[in-house]
């Protein structure tokens, strides 16, 4: 018994008697695209909410042969042709589509500037959907609302990103991104978790470059004041930045305010308020 690769049949080499046609090989693919390409893959993208049609629609594909591997005729090619054009014609058709489509464009750029995690996205395509089948997005930037969604994913995450760095990453305002973040908030219901101001010190203090004595220092600080309920209506970022900076002090590291204030992204004077609230109320 042989088997041809070609027409996927399973035959007898003596006589010719088919066994079995269409073979499916559960092995890799071994053919190669127009482009030089080798792809090996059976499948096509998983299903996903980050894409506007989550990945399910159907697609016709460039190779120009049919079921058996006989090349197409020249009219067959050509009606191949005019059905691709049509058949992705046809997945744009309805408003929601196009306004996916290119909210999902925004949110792959976002992702790589920001350095997101799969879960943040899919979390972030899941708002933005939600705030589209409610009609939040009619009269409003698609990139403001996206952006929106994006921090409220990064918050729900726990994941330290503010809202001067989304806002910078989608060229937007931060007052448009946090007035969208508040509408999104009590339209959804959705409930964010507090931010943890240990979190937003591992930041800054890679940001800086500074040791791991210092952090674990700075840690010690945040822990204390959480338990005395010092950061309570604080800025989580403001705290974590004047506890590093309590933590140089201790250590004779040669930092400024100023630097941590650039890398923190709050102002100096909100470094030295903590400051002295901090070393006020824990004796340092």
């Amino acid at each position: 018994m042989l088997t041809d690769g070609t027409t996927s049949e399973r035959f007898c080499s003596c006589c010719g008697y088919v066994e079995s046609e269409q073979i499916e090989d559960s092995g890799p693919e071994r053919r190669f695209s127009k482009d030089g390409h080798d792809d090996k893959s059976r499948s096509g993208i998983p299903a996903s909410l980050a894409i506007h049609d989550m990945g399910l629609a159907t697609m016709i594909g460039q190779s120009n042969r049919d079921a058996m591997g006989k090349p197409l005729t020249s009219s067959m090619r050509y009606s191949m042709n005019r059905l691709r054009t049509w058949d992705s014609r046809s997945q744009m058709h309805e408003q929601m589509d196009r306004n996916l489509k290119h909210a999902f464009t925004q949110l792959g750029k976002l992702r790589d500037k920001l350095v997101l995690s799969d879960a943040i996205v899919e979390k972030a395509a899941y708002v933005y959907r939600k705030a589209v089948a409610k009609g939040l997005v009619r009269g409003r930037s698609i990139e403001g609302v996206l952006a929106a969604a994006v921090y409220a994913s990064c918050r729900d995450a726990e994941t330290p990103r503010t809202l001067n760095d989304v806002a910078d990453a989608i060229n937007i305002k931060r007052k448009n991104l946090s007035k969208n973040y508040r509408l999104l908030v009590h339209e959804l219901d959705l409930r964010i978790p507090v931010v943890n101001s240990i979190i937003c010190m591992s930041k800054i203090a890679n940001n800086l470059g500074l040791s791991e004595k210092v952090k674990r220092d700075a840690f010690a600080v945040l822990k204390e004041a959480n338990g005395m309920r010092l950061t309570a209506g604080k800025d989580p970022m403001g705290m974590a930045a004047s506890a590093l900076y309590i933590s140089c002090m201790k250590y004779d590291v040669d930092i400024s305010q100023r630097q941590i204030a650039l890398a923190s992204g709050v102002t100096e004077v909100t470094i030295r308020n903590r400051y002295k609230d901090l070393k006020k109320s824990l004796n340092l």
